[in-house]
């Protein structure tokens, strides 16, 4: 009675490290290949699988794409956000904010800049990759508004500074201040330039 939910269970243990190993294998070809030699054929070579298998995993490019995301996300440490909201002190909560999401843009950048680039021709991704970044925007909105009703910060002002410090934390803010300096040097001028940004949206 026990060998069949057994071989489910080792069915599906399979499965999960095929699709891991697939996935893997997806951001190695956008680490080397970049956006442009990214397909299901280039990510199948790559993992040793066939096409067929790839497809049957995630169904098309996009959710390959989608995959690739999540997997850098849970590896590149961005679960620590819950924390950062869950700091008492609002500029507290800011700078780990920029530290949780250097890390993040550091740990894969190859991989990453790929994804980005591969918005360009694909809207539904477009759209998806937009949707998770206003997530960041959502959570410095609130860091903002915390500042906000703590009167350090001017409430018509918010919506400019929420808007500055989501520019500061992006990738592609980053990927540029990291081209010529260490990933510590350019998180550093990331921090201190939205301390300095938030010291200037103090009421007058």
């Amino acid at each position: 009675m026990t060998a069949r939910p057994y071989r489910g269970r080792a069915r599906a243990e399979a499965t999960e490290q095929t699709r891991l190993r697939i996935a893997a294998a997806a951001a190695a070809v956008l680490r080397a290949k970049g956006a442009g030699g990214f397909s299901l054929e280039s990510v199948a070579r790559e993992a040793g699988v066939t096409r067929l298998t790839v497809y049957n995993q995630f169904g098309s490019r996009r959710a390959l794409l989608e995959a690739v995301f999540d997997d850098r996300a849970a590896s590149g440490g961005l679960h620590r956000m819950r924390e950062v909201m869950a700091q008492a002190d609002a500029h507290v909560a800011l700078s780990s904010l920029v530290e949780v999401f250097c890390a993040f843009w550091s740990s894969d950048q190859g991989s990453l800049a790929g994804l980005h680039a591969a918005t360009s021709g694909d809207p539904v991704f477009e759209a998806s990759l937009r949707e998770r970044n206003e997530r960041r925007r959502q959570a410095i909105s609130v860091l903002v508004d915390r500042l906000c009703e703590r009167g350090e910060v001017e409430r018509a002002t918010s919506k400019d500074l929420t808007d500055l410090l989501f520019v500061m934390t992006s990738f592609q803010t980053y990927s540029q201040l990291a081209t010529d300096r260490t990933p510590d040097a350019a998180c550093a001028l990331i921090r201190q330039t939205v301390e300095d940004t938030v010291r200037r949206a103090a009421p007058k």
